[in-house]
């Protein structure tokens, strides 16, 4: 009889949970059909790509941007990540950058306007930066992105506040402080625009869970990409992430590299911080194409085998802060970025990179590019169809198989390959002609010349610059 009581009151528990869910779909639905949650499946082949609001558009509005939604299933995107869509601090607000950066009140009061700050000084985290829209607007980016199928991430800033912050006012236990008592913005940063927060403060830790749930809850996003994870508490993560998976299947992004936030439960996706680095050096010339090989040794030494990198080639902090995809990396730019297509993981397209951005978006000012579709595009859509299509390139929790290819140490070479599929990739770092020996066999596909060619099992030649992306017939 015991039995039977416990398991009724099990069963009573968990439909409530289980209407408690249906309840806030219901309430963020309003009878619009739901996208199912993020599966497995849609890992393995997404492309994720960041949506720089401001500086998408000469508008820069979240209305803007939802129009371009429907072509973005061009390009295999899969998740939008929003860059903060919070406001921002007019204390301290900056102007420029660097260690000896400025604040827009140091400007003459003509020109303070025109510095709108950093969008990761966050002066309230429940609303939206007028700069963008209204809440409807958002809702409508939202929406349109789950009518094509998308998954909409935010950015979200859980290390620090901006200074106009109302939990400065009325909870300054909520951050750090001197031995003074003064709030501090994070030590061993130029970060002066932000205060940083106390994790050993467990309201405060309450509340940022709560805020999250938030957007969550009553919004209908489906994820965040967090702000400098690594630099909050992994304890914090372990109590936050799965109070957040009790009200709705969430992706996770960190921006950190530490692989013990990939542990199951937590972040489903971080940063491959050194892929990006080593694919820099070689471009330079700082590195010979050895390194690539060393990079994903030590990377399939230190993740587990279901662990997601996101690889990429820019970013807004690449961009703006170190240089364009050419500045850093030359002639092989368009090689690079198909490498970050064909190792494993998932690939990150920037805003503007599809349209060819050639110059630094600004990061304080309002700045845009033009939406003219060339070879980027072009490319990007090609390898999109290549990911979607073929399961060599699977790059999510059950990644295809990596295998290198012995070869010069100014070739970058290796095979993947799932079941009968497989997806060679050949990439002279040089600008010199050089030979490789390719020990596959039989009929491949020149992906990029759309040519079929006979692997005989020996060399092939490549031009200076040159890359091959060959698929197995």
């Amino acid at each position: 009889m015991k039995k039977v009581i416990a398991l009724v009151f099990f069963i009573t528990i968990f439909a409530c949970k289980e209407e408690q869910k249906q309840n806030v779909v219901n309430q963020v639905s309003e009878d619009k059909a739901m996208l199912q949650p993020i599966s497995d499946k849609d890992l393995e082949t997404a492309v994720i790509y960041e949506a720089n609001i401001r500086q998408y558009s000469p508008e820069g509005t979240f209305a803007q941007f939802t129009k371009d939604i429907p072509q973005l299933k061009q390009l295999g995107v899969k998740v939008i990540w929003l860059m903060p869509i919070f406001p921002i601090s007019e204390t301290k607000r900056k102007a420029t950058g660097g260690e000896n950066s400025k604040f827009a009140s140091d400007f003459p009061e003509a020109e303070q306007a025109k510095y709108l700050g950093s969008y990761y000084a966050v002066s309230d985290f429940t609303a939206i930066n007028p700069e963008f829209g209204t809440i409807k607007d958002f809702r409508e980016l939202v929406n349109t992105a789950h009518d094509n199928g998308i998954y909409v991430i935010l950015d979200w800033v859980p290390n620090h506040t901006g200074w106009d912050h109302v939990w400065l006012k009325d909870h300054p236990e909520y951050y750090t402080q001197n031995q003074k008592g003064e709030v501090i913005h994070p030590e061993g940063t130029d970060w002066t625009d932000v205060a940083d927060l106390n994790y050993d403060n467990q309201e405060m830790r309450k509340k940022m869970i709560e805020e999250m749930n938030y957007w969550l809850t009553k919004e209908g996003v489906d994820g965040f990409r967090c702000d400098v994870a690594g630099s909050v508490p992994t304890d914090f993560w372990e109590q936050a992430i799965p109070e957040l998976r009790k009200s709705k299947d969430v992706f996770m992004l960190a921006e950190a590299w530490e692989p013990e936030l990939l542990k199951e439960g937590l972040f489903d996706m971080a940063y491959a911080w050194d892929g990006h680095h080593m694919m820099n050096k070689i471009a330079k010339g700082e590195e010979d194409a050895t390194a690539f090989a060393k990079y994903m040794s030590k990377t399939l030494e230190q993740y587990e085998e279901d662990d997601i990198l996101m690889n990429f080639v820019t970013n807004h902090d690449e961009n703006s802060w170190n240089g364009t995809i050419k500045e850093r990396m030359g002639d092989l730019g368009e090689a690079m970025t198909v490498l970050s297509y064909l190792t494993p993981g998932m690939p990150l397209i920037y805003s503007g990179q599809e349209y060819d951005l050639d110059h630094r978006l600004l990061f304080f000012e309002k700045d845009s590019f033009p939406h003219t579709k060339g070879n980027t595009w072009k490319l990007l859509e090609k390898l999109a169809a290549l990911k979607q299509t073929n399961t060599a390139l699977n790059g999510g929790k059950a990644a295809a198989q990596y295998s290198p290819i012995d070869s010069d140490k100014n070739v970058i070479a290796f095979a993947r390959t799932n079941g009968d599929d497989q997806v060679v990739f050949v990439a002279n770092t040089t600008n010199k002609q050089v030979e490789v020996v390719v020990p596959q066999k039989g009929a491949y596909l020149d992906f990029m010349t759309n040519k079929v060619v006979e692997l005989k099992g020996d060399t092939i030649q490549l031009d200076g610059n040159q890359y091959k992306v060959l698929v197995k017939q």
